[in-house]
């Protein structure tokens, strides 16, 4: 096999090294915790950052924080942007936003073509956003001897020992009598084969084999090699990357370029590339991972109890055993449980079996056949300034409890359909209500006329927060005009 020859010394890898996180994902087998605009890897899991800021600073033992991408959606961007807002400045021109999900082969094809335009020998560090990592100078370490290795033109994954018959995961075999490369206990080898998730059997028939890892979804490659994979491998993604590219540079509209994206066959960077190509590779590492997939999984990385549970928030417990009981706002209560999960949020409450906690994403389908909004979002929605909660709603009205960060704006905006009257209960609000511009203290109040140009602001250290009362025929949040945005929302959204 004719690998390419690496031009980079083994001690400058790292500044040619681009983390690219993967955020776009929904995590619907965290619901209803997890929902489709404010996903799991926006939750604090694991640690006292959220996972997605985890994963943001595991990656900056590796690279620097200018050459990171983020690839996530419209639909999330600003949340993500709010979560990284430490590194607002090194991913000002980070931030890859996909129209629609088209699986990870096109997004990876998206960033190695960003990558590559930055730099020719530019390597490529995909990982999760939502990923549990213990272990940073090991995690490290793997790096450093799947960068060598991807330098010489191979695609390397992760590959981590299995401590369970798990069925959910996929399988690496490595070819162990042919190595690599090595650095420190750490070795690299070819993949022999890879296996698709396996029944209980096969799975235990593997754990007992020793010989077998899970597969991670970590990747590290050269941005060219991996573009070339896809050429051969998937013709289809390639021949788009190109067509994008070539909008680009014409200044084509958004829209043709996003037209065009929306076209691709969604395809698995792993069963349509890394599967096929006999470039592979994996290390099988030395730290701790868990990808925190199901609220089954959520004893790997949370602290237990001595009776084996994991408790959070308000929750009275009697004799419960091994059980996942989670309390947003009240108190729950649980008796004499025993591997179960109890999820209670403010709209949705879950009860179901450890071992069928799998089975939750098949509950968030129902739901999204039924065009439920539980599945989308929260009662209390996030956004870059802040959150809103919605508190009551009915024909004609809906009443919204509104937080503003400090220094923190909504953007200067007019709704066709609605008015809205605002009562100030903490902090100081400025209100800019067409030509005017005022302050509202803790008691005061102002009404904000249908088609009226109006702005919140928060000058102050203290967070702001209103009753915000809404009436008309019409209350849908896409009765959005934006004229200015410190976000960088477009109008009409």
């Amino acid at each position: 096999m004719a690998l390419h020859a690496s031009r980079i010394a083994n001690d400058d890898l790292s500044s040619h090294l681009y983390p690219v996180i993967m955020a776009g994902g929904s995590g619907t087998r965290f619901w209803p915790l997890s929902r489709h605009l404010f996903p799991k890897q926006l939750l604090r899991i694991g640690g006292e950052y959220t996972l997605i800021q985890q994963t943001m600073r595991r990656v900056l033992g590796c690279a620097p924080a200018s050459n990171v991408l983020i690839s996530t959606n419209a639909a999330q961007a600003d949340l993500v942007r709010g979560q990284l807002g430490d590194w607002k400045e090194d991913l000002a021109n980070g931030f890859l936003l996909e129209p629609e999900g088209r699986n990870t082969a096109p997004a990876i094809a998206l960033a190695a073509i960003e990558v590559l335009a930055r730099d020719p020998d530019g390597l490529m560090l995909v990982v999760p956003a939502d990923h549990v990592v213990t272990g940073q100078r090991d995690f490290e370490t793997a790096v450093e001897l799947a960068s060598e290795l991807a330098a010489e033109g191979y695609l390397v994954t992760f590959g981590i020992k299995p401590v369970r018959p798990e069925t959910g995961y996929g399988y690496i075999r490595p070819k162990d009598t042919v190595l690599l490369g090595k650095r420190g206990t750490l070795r690299g080898y070819p993949v022999q084969k890879f296996v698709e998730k396996p029944n209980v059997a096969k799975a235990t028939q593997y754990l007992k084999a020793g010989h077998y890892y899970w597969n991670s979804g970590m990747f590290i490659w050269r941005a060219a090699t991996i573009l070339e994979e896809i050429g051969v491998h998937q013709p289809a993604i390639l021949a788009s990357m190109r067509q994008i590219r070539a909008l680009k540079k014409e200044g084509s509209p958004q829209q043709a370029i996003d037209d065009v994206y929306r076209q691709i066959k969604p395809v698995s960077i792993d069963t349509g590339v890394m599967e096929r190509s006999s470039k592979a590779a994996v290390v099988p590492v030395r730290f701790k991972w868990s990808d925190v997939g199901s609220w089954g999984s959520l004893d790997e990385v949370a602290e237990k109890n001595r009776a084996g549970n994991v408790m959070t928030g308000r929750v009275i417990d009697l004799d419960s055993k091994q059980s996942i009981v989670y309390a947003d706002r009240r108190v729950v209560a649980t008796i004499g449980l025993q591997d179960m999960v109890v999820v209670d949020t403010p709209d949705a409450t879950l009860v179901c079996p450890k071992s069928r906690a799998q089975d939750v994403k098949s509950i968030v389908d129902i739901l999204k056949q039924q065009q439920a909004p539980e599945h989308l979002e929260h009662l209390t929605v996030q956004r870059p300034w802040g959150s809103y909660t919605v508190l009551e709603e009915g024909p004609g009205f809906k009443v919204k409890r509104v937080t503003v960060n400090p220094g923190g704006r909504l953007s200067l905006q007019m709704h066709h359909e609605r008015s809205e009257h605002w009562v100030v209960i903490a902090g100081t609000a400025r209100v800019t209500r067409d030509q005017e511009v005022f302050d509202l203290k803790v008691g005061e109040s102002t009404a904000i006329p249908v088609k009226t140009k109006h702005r919140l602001e928060n000058p102050g250290q203290e967070t702001v927060h209103i009753i915000e009362v809404q009436n008309g025929p019409y209350l849908g949040e896409d009765d959005i005009v934006r004229f200015n945005d410190d976000y960088g929302r477009i109008a009409n959204t």
